[in-house]
């Protein structure tokens, strides 16, 4: 489907944000069995727990899921309050404290950041901020949070970040808009170091998960910031082999991946079925090996598991 297809309008992407960002806000199920559900509606909820543990286990990872049809209710959480590393998923509340807190004026996007070559080096990833016309004559601050969502630019997260006053101010946000467990403590590429026994940079899928409902059908963001954002995640290019390879090609998708040392693989956000019923997505994994590589298929099976389920 190409991208111009994969798109909602400005619009529409509100038209559904109204009524989803209710229907978000309705505390999530304890579990995805939950009780005072039919037998069939419990059998087949306890099903996709079992097939999420196999999955974890046939893939030697530890997988995190929160997942809700905000027009059904219906609801999938496993490992869901378990904290991971969170990794660029962490792009997603930086640009939106960016556009919340620093851009009052309505003139601050259009601000021209300039900076080196150095600081394209060491973040350890700068296909957008890296090019030689930017690094000449610098970028706007639109376009750093378009390159840090859409194409998880290390160095344009930096230099926001460094606007914003540093990574603790992602955490202030966070806890602003009432998520009470992502934090942000370092700069690209440390926060990606992702040791299992590290609570820094991390977040749990449900909290993650939530957020992400917060910023794209929610009132975290006023009407046009929200706009912005959404565009930015529907432009996403970095989740071909991830949730975009699992979920049907008639779903439209607006999300954040992130990725680790450790094997960790993320991916976050909102996707809309194509009865425009929107579905929130966060799929965090991580492995017990430092050197372990990143597991795309887990995070896209996933993902295709999660939408039979839900969509």
């Amino acid at each position: 489907m190409s991208d111009a297809k994969s798109r909602l309008s400005r619009r529409a992407a509100l038209a559904l944000g109204v009524g989803a960002g209710l229907a978000a806000a309705v505390p999530a199920t304890a579990s995805a069995a939950e009780s005072g559900t039919s037998p069939r509606r419990k059998s087949g909820q306890e099903e996709v727990l079992r097939q999420l543990a196999d999955l974890e286990r046939n893939h030697s990872a530890r997988l995190g899921v929160f997942a809700r049809n905000t027009a059904t209710g219906r609801t999938v959480l496993y490992r869901a309050d378990e904290l991971f590393p969170i990794c660029s998923t962490a792009k997603t509340p930086a640009v939106a404290a960016v556009l919340r807190d620093l851009d009052r004026d309505g003139e601050f996007l259009a601000r021209r950041i300039r900076y080196t070559e150095q600081d394209t080096t060491d973040s350890g990833y700068a296909p957008v901020t890296g090019l030689p016309e930017n690094l000449a004559n610098g970028m706007t601050v639109s376009a750093l949070c378009a390159a840090a969502i859409d194409y998880s630019d290390n160095a344009a997260m930096n230099l926001l970040l460094r606007e914003l006053g540093g990574p603790t101010a992602v955490t202030r946000f966070c806890r602003s808009i009432g998520d009470r467990t992502t934090r942000l403590d370092r700069f690209e590429p440390e926060l990606n170091s992702a040791e299992p026994w590290r609570v820094t940079d991390t977040s749990s899928p449900h909290a993650i998960g939530e957020t992400n409902a917060r910023l794209v059908l929610g009132d975290a963001l006023d009407r046009a910031d929200r706009e912005r954002l959404t565009d930015w995640m529907l432009a996403n290019t970095t989740s071909g082999q991830r949730f975009r390879k699992g979920l049907p090609a008639d779903w439209t998708l607006a999300d954040k991946t992130g990725t680790g040392e450790y094997g960790t693989t993320n991916d976050v956000g909102i996707a809309w079925t194509p009865k425009r019923q929107p579905v929130v997505l966060a799929v965090l994994s991580t492995q017990p090996e430092a050197d372990a590589v990143a597991d795309e298929p887990l995070v896209a099976e996933t993902a295709a598991l999660l939408a039979a389920a839900l969509g």
